[in-house]
């Protein structure tokens, strides 16, 4: 049977402020917070509500037969929480349905699956968390930042323990086959791929349409009535005994029809579907070189602050504004005028991080003495709360061992006073006694009296 895999990203672009090379040193703030919200809010009012209102209405018309998936950046995540809790609101309506399924993705956004096996795996995990957290069930498929994927990414993702993972259904890799099939790694067999193809053929197993939820709204505007082209899907699939599919439910429902190899890198951005449109010239790469230099020292420092301007810093658009490639597709580069003015902008800010990062700890300490000094002090911290939890238990134990002996006090009062009527009640008897003893006593003198007056 026929099947449609129907899936939306939401990320949204962290804008930075115009930074001059005056200062770095003086100013650790990076962001435009006012251009931020603004633009948040626009998308959320012109595309999220509205296209998430009209896929639970879906839902609602069709019960079961109706399924859609989702993926959300952490850092997106962040931004709808500060300037558009409704539309997280919104989502945890739709997963209420059961119709829902949530993806995995990287927290930022970035490219550390191109250059750092540790940052990656960190990265996918708390977004994973974020999900889960949000909505209640853990991901079990993965979505890397724009589909990038290779083999070796693919294996990452299975060690990981994803059962499959999203990727572009490029003709340079697929050569003479379909998108419209399930594949594998060919690293690892057990993680099943679905393969984005943008035009549909007639003659297809499964329909994979993978998309930015921002193109209902603002790619598409509500005028073109993309909404009710959208509404209209569900009833003509129906006809033609399509059904509607998640990515958990393809990966455990189909065979993989045989491995894709996939050697060199690829994403599902401009014509040739690869990563150039982040790393295609000097400038990418060396701002690309530049801020993973300190990968390792920022995982192993872990510093709330520093984390934070991690995130944002490694968000693939700030890239993508450098790039010198003609493309197809438009490119608002925001504050920038053109991509040499991106790369000034970035590169101002980004040495200023790396100030801040080189400063947590001397520069002479190399990142294997780092982590060693800070495993020390994460295994000495971990030690003074265990023994300050064995403290909380004594106490109460303690606390415990002084109300049992309270009350046993308490008991025993009561059982003393008892004893003490009791041994009152006795004595006053025999002291009742006593006179009758001494009257008794004159008579049997005087018996002895007269005995003695006899005798004589």
């Amino acid at each position: 049977m026929k099947t449609i895999c129907l899936y939306f990203e939401i990320h949204q672009i962290i804008h930075l402020k115009r930074y001059r090379f005056f200062d770095i040193g003086t100013d650790h703030y990076y962001y435009d917070d006012y251009e931020n919200e603004r633009n948040i809010s626009d998308i959320a009012e012109r595309s999220y509500m509205p296209a998430l209102t009209a896929l639970e209405d879906m839902i609602k018309a069709n019960g079961q037969y109706f399924k859609v998936a989702f993926s959300i950046s952490g850092v997106g995540m962040e931004q709808l929480e500060l300037h558009a809790p409704q539309v997280l609101e919104k989502l945890q309506d739709l997963n209420k349905t059961g119709c829902v399924e949530f993806l995995a993705e990287p927290y930022s956004h970035g490219l550390a699956s191109l250059v750092n096996e540790e940052s990656f795996k960190a990265e996918v995990q708390r977004q994973a968390a974020k999900m889960e957290e949000y909505f209640g069930k853990k991901p079990q498929v993965l979505r890397n930042s724009s589909l990038i994927y290779s083999d070796d990414i693919g294996l990452q993702a299975s060690q990981m323990g994803f059962a499959g993972m999203l990727t572009e259904g490029a003709k340079h890799v697929l050569g003479w086959k379909s998108p419209h099939y399930v594949y594998n790694c060919a690293l690892a067999p057990k993680l099943k791929l679905l393969l984005r193809d943008v035009r549909l053929s007639d003659d297809v197993s499964l329909i994979n349409i993978f998309m930015e939820l921002s193109a209902l709204g603002i790619a598409q505007p509500l005028s073109s009535n993309i909404l009710e082209f959208l509404k209209a899907l569900p009833a003509c699939a129906k006809e033609k005994g399509i059904t509607f599919s998640t990515p958990i439910e393809i990966c455990k429902k189909m065979k993989s029809v045989g491995e894709l190899n996939v050697p060199d890198t690829l994403s599902w951005v401009d014509e040739e579907r690869d990563v150039s449109t982040w790393l295609g010239n000097s400038m990418q790469r060396e701002a690309f070189n530049k801020l993973y230099s300190v990968a390792d020292r920022v995982r192993i420092a872990n510093d709330p602050r520093i984390n934070q301007d991690w995130d944002y810093l490694q968000a693939s658009n700030n890239f993508r504004f450098m790039t010198t490639k003609p493309s197809n597709v438009g490119l608002d580069r925001g504050i920038y005028s053109d991509p040499f003015d991106a790369f000034t902008n970035y590169m101002n800010i980004l040495g200023d991080f790396l100030n801040r990062v080189n400063d947590l700890y001397p520069s002479d300490v190399d990142n294997d003495q780092l982590e060693g000094l800070l495993t020390t002090i994460k295994n000495q911290d971990e030690e003074i709360e265990v023994k300050d939890k064995e403290i909380v238990r004594l106490q109460a134990k303690l606390e415990k061992i002084e109300k049992e002996a309270e009350k046993l006090r308490a008991e025993k009062k009561p059982a003393a006073k008892k004893t003490a009527t009791a041994a009152k009640a006795p004595a006053k008897k025999t002291a009742t006694k006593a006179p009758a003893a001494a009257k008794k006593a004159p008579a049997k003198k005087a018996a002895t009296k007269e005995e003695t007056t006899e005798k004589k």
